[in-house]
């Protein structure tokens, strides 16, 4: 498939997706881990912009692999790509865990949930959210560190060539 629009090449606009959609997930996750208020209020937003990111990386991704073939091989274009492949896991972890911390906070941590299941163990209840926390924390600043790593060695095949550098 060739992406582009009007002769340009899409996988920048995609990738500005990835940029905004995916960090924000990650801190959004972050943030309601450690501020249950704000989780409870966020809902579903959450797991929702984590799966607006984990759509847009794979197309992030096939974009970016039709662009490398117009422009040609660089190592800096080669280093890129490599990283750029290293995302996709991230953001299914990201998702995954967002739809288990709204899961968590919907069904085990809401007193209306409750009423109608037995509750679980109150040591249970902290085992396993200590777990999920911990998840979170990964799995948002692992996301998170892949992305920016990822987005400096784009920009780096990019001005490398076309400033001099």
């Amino acid at each position: 498939m060739d992406w582009q629009i009007n002769g340009l090449p899409v996988h920048p606009l995609i990738v500005h997706v990835v940029v905004v959609a995916f960090p924000t997930a990650a801190l959004l996750l972050l943030v309601g881990a450690f501020w249950p208020a704000l989780r409870r209020r966020l809902g579903l937003i959450t797991p929702l912009v984590a799966l607006v990111s984990l759509i847009a990386v794979p197309l992030a991704t096939s974009s970016g692999e039709s662009l490398e073939e117009r422009v040609g091989h660089s190592a800096l274009l080669e280093t890129h790509t490599q990283l750029g492949d290293t995302l996709l896991p991230w953001a299914i972890a990201v998702f995954v865990v967002a739809g288990g911390q709204w899961a968590w906070q919907r069904w085990v941590l809401t007193p209306e949930a409750q009423r109608p299941r037995p509750a679980l163990r109150h040591d249970m209840r902290l085992i396993v959210g200590a777990v999920l926390t911990v998840l979170v924390v990964g799995t948002s600043i692992g996301g998170i560190v892949t992305t920016v790593r990822i987005g400096d060695s784009g920009a780096k095949a990019v001005w490398s060539n076309s400033s001099g550098g």
